[in-house]
């Protein structure tokens, strides 16, 4: 199978960032790279990918860069899912055996904790430490929902954990952009629409009165400016801002392209090894962004 239409940036930019995915990015990413942008087959992605998979069905093995473990973990899962959605792979059987490690590993109300207690023992950012016991969350149990929900996987984890995101929102609405990123994408693929909606009008108001959005294109740090709130010219993210406000971020997407033809990211890295891995990742999404704005005709600068 080959890929899908996928709209590829002006040649300068593009010309550069392939060097630097072909020069510096994972395996999975260059094989990644070549099925979105050069017509190669899905299968070499589908043989990398499993190489990050455990005998258990679950993902681990630094599949998520700012984590070394090579246990399963939830966020793994999640990744792994995403570059599935990315080829067209709901159809392979790692979907079926990841649901399962997902149901053995969801706690009782279905809900899944960002990090299971096994990441302690290896190298990893700070964020990532967590307790013996951790506590269910919608991040990332919200987005794998999401993904299994689009593809009509019929599985009982899908049940539970759907189950649990709703009565998480019940409790409260997310704090942070990883959070609502999660929240969302659960409510936009929830088979019940009217409740979803209704969540969503929420979700709305909360984030345009509040400080979540970073509208300073310029900003540094851990900040999400509109593009990260809406890498694609459609769907919820999409219609918070205006089209001015999205031009302009997609004028300082381009911008931020470095001189050696990749994206940054926006955090501290464990390792310089561990930036250049996030890094091909990261030049991806920028190149799946930029050329998915300028199909929409947002124009490619300021």
């Amino acid at each position: 199978m080959t890929a899908p239409s996928i709209p590829i940036p002006d040649a300068p930019a593009f010309t550069r960032a392939r060097d630097f995915v072909v020069r510096n990015a994972r395996l999975i990413d260059r094989r990644l790279f070549a099925h979105l942008f050069e017509d190669a087959p899905r299968q070499p992605v589908l043989d990398a990918l499993r190489a990050y998979r455990n005998p258990d069905g679950g993902f681990g093995n630094a599949l998520e860069p700012d984590k070394r473990c090579p246990q399963s973990q939830p966020v793994d899962a999640e990744v792994a899912l995403g570059i599935l959605d990315l080829v067209d792979g709901s159809d392979d059987p790692m979907v079926h055996d990841v649901c399962d490690w997902l149901d053995r590993n969801a706690d009782a109300s279905g809900g899944l904790p960002f990090a299971l207690p096994s990441v302690n023992a290896y190298p990893h950012a700070p964020w990532w430490r967590t307790d013996a016991d951790p506590q269910p969350w919608i991040n990332p149990t919200g987005a794998i929902v999401a993904l299994l929900t689009k593809w009509g996987v019929d599985h009982p984890w899908v049940r539970r954990g759907t189950a649990f995101c709703w009565r998480r929102l019940e409790e409260g609405l997310p704090d942070g952009f990883d959070d609502f990123r999660c929240a969302i994408a659960f409510l936009e693929q929830a088979e019940d629409r009217e409740r979803a909606g209704s969540w969503l009008k929420k979700v709305r108001s909360h984030l345009l009165s509040s400080s979540e959005i970073e509208y300073d294109l310029d900003a540094p740090g851990y900040v999400h400016p509109p593009l990260d709130w809406a890498p694609v010219p459609h769907g919820f993210g999409y219609g918070l801002f205006e089209r001015e406000q999205l031009g302009a971020g997609l004028a300082a997407l381009r911008s931020a392209q470095g001189e050696d033809g990749g994206w940054p990211i926006k955090w501290p890295p464990i390792s310089p090894g561990v930036e250049l891995e996030w890094r091909g990742r990261v030049t991806i999404d920028a190149l799946l962004t930029i050329g998915a704005y300028e199909a929409a005709g947002f124009a490619p600068s300021r």
